[in-house]
């Protein structure tokens, strides 16, 4: 069975409260002062960023806000599916408290744009293992732990319905020898099988692409079945991932996407490209 996102459950009850709120004029501070709440707890908990909600909050706003029976049993029923835990939950030592895994849950597209490694749904666990590695930062202990989480999100490219994963991988990642040549070979025959799938494009960007709009660093659109789910953009920095919701980040990354996307190659001349890198590796 397909996991639940907590963190859609939020913002979906978020935007709630704001309409509703909005449809009775009422200012934030006037809201929260007529209803009881804290005026942090209640932009908090129209930002999604509330992390305990209590039913006493939701009843006395939808006491304000006159709601009628269903409405005031769907805020409920948000509120409960928010508290939820799922698979991720138990490495939230690995993922911090926004786990990347809890969008992914739901999600009906990714795309992504890697430059410098295999993307992290593509990762065999030897790769992923000597990319954690790299530089002796971490004990062998944690690194194992990492690579457990990194291979459990890969089954959402396994379930009955499958997000759509859209890869466009820079030449770099392709030629950089992580793990060594024989990690190599296999981490290269893993992405060209996984290519084959029919929810899964994969494109490299090779170097006589020369300049385009994602100079900047990899970045992961996720976009949602639901329209009312709008799409979060995941950027992953040196000392923090970033998830990114405002209108005109995601259209700034939309468009950068269409454009390394635009001029990549083709998914079969991606094909023969990385063929050709792993002939070369035979060769080492």
């Amino acid at each position: 069975m397909d996991e639940q996102s907590p963190n859609i459950r939020r913002r979906r009850l978020g935007q709630v409260l704001r309409r509703l709120r909005e449809e009775k004029a009422q200012t934030l501070e006037a809201a929260a002062r007529a209803a009881g709440v804290p005026r942090a707890t209640l932009g908090k908990m129209e930002t999604a960023d509330a992390k305990r909600l209590r039913h006493t909050d939701l009843d006395a706003l939808a006491d304000l806000y006159e709601v009628d029976t269903a409405t005031r049993e769907a805020m409920h029923e948000l509120a409960n599916q928010s508290k939820e835990r799922g698979w991720w939950s138990k490495y939230k030592d690995v993922f911090g408290d926004n786990a990347l895994p809890d969008w992914e849950a739901e999600t009906s597209m990714i795309r992504t744009f890697q430059a410098q490694v295999i993307p992290g749904l593509l990762q065999t666990p030897a790769y992923a293992a000597s990319v954690f590695r790299a530089g002796r930062a971490l004990e062998e202990e944690h690194i194992t732990r990492r690579v457990e989480a990194r291979m459990a999100r890969r089954a959402i490219l396994n379930r009955v319905n499958p997000p759509h994963l859209s890869a466009v991988i820079d030449e770099a990642a392709l030629r950089r020898i992580i793990g060594g040549p024989e990690v190599m070979r296999e981490q290269l025959t893993y992405l060209t099988r996984m290519a084959l799938r029919h929810n899964i494009d994969i494109q490299v960007l090779p170097y006589s692409a020369g300049a385009h709009l994602a100079l900047a660093g990899p970045f992961t659109v996720l976009d949602f079945p639901e329209q009312r789910d709008s799409p979060i953009v995941y950027v992953a920095t040196a000392a923090d991932s970033l998830f990114l919701e405002q209108a005109d980040e995601i259209a700034r990354y939309n468009v950068a996407f269409g454009n390394v996307q635009g001029v990549a190659l083709s998914t079969a001349l991606s094909a023969e490209f990385i063929a050709t890198v792993l002939r070369d590796l035979e060769g080492q």
